[in-house]
């Protein structure tokens, strides 16, 4: 195994990581949406020790995408600029909103921030299905590595049914989340009927995105990669028969499983590329034709082996700390 494939697989799993961590984090803003204002508070409180540390894995993603390869990190940003810029909007109003929404005990001040909130998880889960997909897809990439096509191709139906399902994933996630950090007992049934909906409403996206991925992506050529995609259904189905149990831990388990079969699955059946050229698969990015030099990708391994494991002791430690429920008392507005 070289050093290209060994880097292939670190993004997947930096990658994986920040699906299910900010995952739940983006669930739990849009949960946030029509609820009365000491809900909002207390969904506020759950990921508030937290949602700073999962922005981590983003961070850290695209600086190891950036640094073992460039030409993909160039093409991307490139290709998904507008995109980029709308969910970097998106996740600096959500940023700001988790600081300034308790500074002021104003109705209007605070129903403002956690607008900005939803705003903020809503914009950014939408897109990523819209990218990924497009990954899987193919965009307009000649031989050059540049970007020939427009904002609207990367709108296909495919596409957009992948962020419908994205959106749907990551707020039956975090509801799963909700389920093991909420102690009100009234808001805690409420919570696990809306996972058990949710679940069901993400099962119907997955099959619809499936059949569109199939028609029009090589998604389900490689037989690992149906695997995966099968083993990610089933964890989905045991995260509902979860939620209608009342078992918390196991719906929030079984939909994090779900997301990181789902996520190895894409990887998978992506690689060796990294983007898919749809004008001519040869112009296809992959890990070779994209990679920084052996040296750089040496130099970066031996950085890997010591800060990966650094950032997983703080995410463990984190979590730990904050382990305990949230009640309708822990909330404060000043």
């Amino acid at each position: 195994m070289d050093l290209n494939v060994i880097w292939f697989i670190l993004i997947t799993v930096l990658f994986t990581g920040f699906f299910v961590l900010e995952g739940f984090d983006y669930g739990v803003g849009m949960m946030m949406f029509g609820r009365p204002k000491n809900e909002r508070a207390q969904f506020v409180r759950a990921i508030g020790p937290v949602w700073d540390g999962n922005e981590v894995w983003m961070i850290t993603a695209g600086g190891a995408t950036f640094a073992a390869f460039p030409h993909v990190y160039a093409t991307m940003f490139s290709t998904f600029y507008l995109a980029l810029f709308l969910m970097l909007l998106a996740l600096i109003m959500r940023g700001v909103a988790f600081e300034l929404r308790g500074q002021f005990k104003a109705s209007d001040w605070v129903d403002f921030w956690d607008c900005s909130i939803m705003f903020g998880s809503f914009v950014p889960a939408l897109l990523w299905g819209v990218a990924v997909t497009n990954l899987l897809r193919g965009v307009a990439i000649d031989h050059q590595m540049h970007y020939v096509g427009t904002f609207l191709d990367l709108l296909s139906p495919c596409a957009l049914l992948g962020g419908i399902f994205f959106v749907l994933l990551f707020a039956f996630h975090g509801t799963n989340f909700l389920l093991i950090k909420i102690a009100d007992e009234g808001l805690l049934h409420e919570l696990q009927q809306k996972s058990l909906r949710l679940g069901l409403s993400t099962l119907l996206a997955y099959v619809l995105f499936a059949a569109a991925a199939a028609h029009d992506t090589d998604i389900l050529a490689k037989l690992s990669t149906v695997i995966f995609l099968g083993l990610s259904i089933a964890a989905i189905i045991a995260s509902c028969a979860g939620a209608r149990s009342g078992c918390g831990c196991k719906a929030f388990a079984s939909s994090t499983l779900a997301i990181v079969f789902l996520t190895v699955g894409f990887f998978n059946a992506l690689f060796p590329r990294l983007m898919v050229s749809s004008l001519m698969p040869q112009w296809s990015l992959d890990i070779y034709n994209a990679a920084s030099t052996p040296h750089t990708l040496l130099l970066m391994t031996g950085a890997a082996l010591v800060f990966v494991p650094i950032v997983l002791c703080y995410q463990f430690w984190s979590y730990r700390v904050f382990k305990a429920r949230v009640t309708p008392q822990d909330v404060s507005y000043h």
